[in-house]
């Protein structure tokens, strides 16, 4: 007999892993997967459309007064904010799901998400309806993150009480491609309708469009999810009235519960988040506005890289079924701290030479205006080979994270649980990567010329993420479990 074990809540002797879930038929948790998956790449899709388009929005929505960096600053600042809020979400959404069902939560925070999406598109601009413009995005900004702090938890609870034990890593693994399918598409769509209304068309009304775009996704999602039953395990605990009165006192006063929430946190998610987002992002805002590439060129690279590491998400998740989560996690964290810097290196080698393409020159005003520098001769298959390679670490991370998490908590108050530690390592220390990197190579950028900080200072910013990673891998080595395939937690394992 197999032994089944929680790391907080004991253990069921020679209990064999079968239980309601064993018994679902393979078309079933087929149809649960592709629900769930399609409309969390509609999430992510419509999380990341805003900050693709932060440098077109901030004139249009945040007024044209002031420098363009203003504008910019002002649209990235807002994006940001929904990166705060997702933490929120997901005690906000993680307590209902807990308490109603994870269905019913998760077709919520999708009608929220797509409707914020939509109605971006609608808004006048700050030329038209003044200072209301920013106003009306800051709230609809804030409903995104809100929404996103609750869909992940709800997407991936909701699956893994769908999945067999033994292969919680294989189908959980299907949600951690969604982020990245979102990211996919959102750039597809911003480069295919660049493309079709020209340059011109798209900075005055056609970035409108892939916003617009989510209102359609999402009634086809909706429609898809509202068809879905409850998970068989949520169902039997409100059936049985072992359900959570209270998810959020259960989840964090509770000292056994509260200190699995603090490894899932420092030991596993945060490290996570960086290398997501430096792997994902910043290496994308770092071609772009560093090494001064094409969008086109730089699009290109990330979204074949992505897409040649995505099929790696479903194998690591579900080799992590056979050898354990904790290897293969810790050693993407580790190969996250001690090669990001040489890849981000090699990337900017192969970059090419910057070329003026406008001379430097002074205005009607009298202020100079400096020139116009572009990487004209890129290596763009080296790149996309270094880039694929960043996120191959984030495939060997994320992959498995989801199994991980759910397996870690008990069934009343799994959703809020895994989401809380879950949104905190992402939105809060993965999300601010761009701007703390940024920010610590603007600084040194301004030190004395032959001073290291100088010298590295396009490249100094990644001591952020490389910092966090490696703390979260001496965190996880020593106190994350290498557990799998374990019986999820419901009453009878938890007396």
């Amino acid at each position: 007999m197999e032994q089944s074990i929680n790391p907080g809540y004991g253990k069921v002797a020679d209990a064999p892993l079968e239980h309601d879930n064993n018994q679902v038929s393979t078309s079933t948790i087929w149809q649960v997967i592709t629900a769930s998956s399609v409309g969390t790449v509609i999430e992510w899709y419509d999380f990341y459309i805003f900050g693709s388009l932060a440098a077109i929005i901030g004139p249009v929505l945040f007024g044209h007064a002031g420098k363009i960096e203003d504008t910019l600053l002002g649209a990235l600042a807002v994006f940001g904010a929904g990166f705060v809020v997702r933490p929120f979400g997901a005690m906000f959404f993680g307590r209902l799901g807990d308490m109603i069902g994870r269905k019913y939560t998760f077709l919520v925070t999708l009608l929220i998400m797509g409707g914020a999406t939509f109605v971006t598109g609608l808004i006048p601009s700050y030329d038209t309806i003044g200072v209301a413009a920013p106003v009306v995005v800051v709230i609809l900004r804030l409903l995104q993150g809100l929404a996103l702090g609750g869909e992940y938890g709800g997407a991936t609870t909701y699956v893994a009480e769908y999945a067999p034990d033994k292969k919680r890593g294989y189908y959980t693994s299907f949600i951690q491609i969604t982020a990245t399918g979102g990211l996919i598409l959102s750039i597809s769509v911003l480069l295919i309708t660049r493309k079709i209304v020209g340059e011109d068309a798209f900075k005055e009304w056609g970035w409108r469009i892939p916003f617009l775009l989510s209102g359609f996704l999402v009634i086809a999602s909706y429609y898809i999810r509202r068809k879905l039953h409850e998970s068989p395990l949520f169902a039997k605990a409100k059936a049985t009235g072992t359900t959570s009165k209270s998810p959020l006192r259960d989840s964090f006063m509770n000292p056994v519960n509260r200190r699995l929430v603090l490894i899932a946190l420092f030991g596993v998610t945060m490290g996570q988040g960086v290398i997501f987002y430096t792997s994902q992002f910043q290496v994308f805002t770092f071609m772009n506005a560093t090494l001064k590439l094409d969008i086109v060129d730089s699009s290109i690279i990330m979204v074949v890289s992505m897409l040649l590491a995505t099929p790696l998400f479903v194998y690591f998740g579900s080799l992590s079924d056979r050898i354990g989560r904790k290897r293969i996690i810790m050693t993407g964290m580790i190969c996250g701290a001690l090669f990001t810097a040489p890849l981000f290196y090699g990337v900017k080698a192969f970059a090419g030479p910057l070329t003026e393409i406008t001379p430097a020159t002074v205005d009607a005003a009298g202020k100079a205006v400096p020139a116009v520098m572009k990487a004209l001769t890129p290596n763009i298959p080296a790149m996309t080979a270094l880039i694929f390679c960043l996120v191959l670490f984030v495939t060997m991370v994320y992959g498995p994270i989801a199994a991980y998490l759910v397996e870690l908590f008990p069934t009343k108050v799994r959703y809020t649980s895994l989401s809380v530690p879950y949104h905190i390592g992402n939105g809060i220390f993965g999300g601010f990567v761009p701007l703390v990197a940024t920010s610590i190579g603007v600084w040194a950028a301004t030190q004395p010329e032959g001073t290291f900080a100088k010298e590295h200072s396009s490249l100094l910013g990644l001591i952020y993420p490389i910092t966090v990673a490696l703390i979260c891998f001496v965190v996880g080595m020593i106190y994350m479990k290498d557990i799998r395939n374990v019986r999820l937690m419901d009453e009878r394992v938890a007396e």
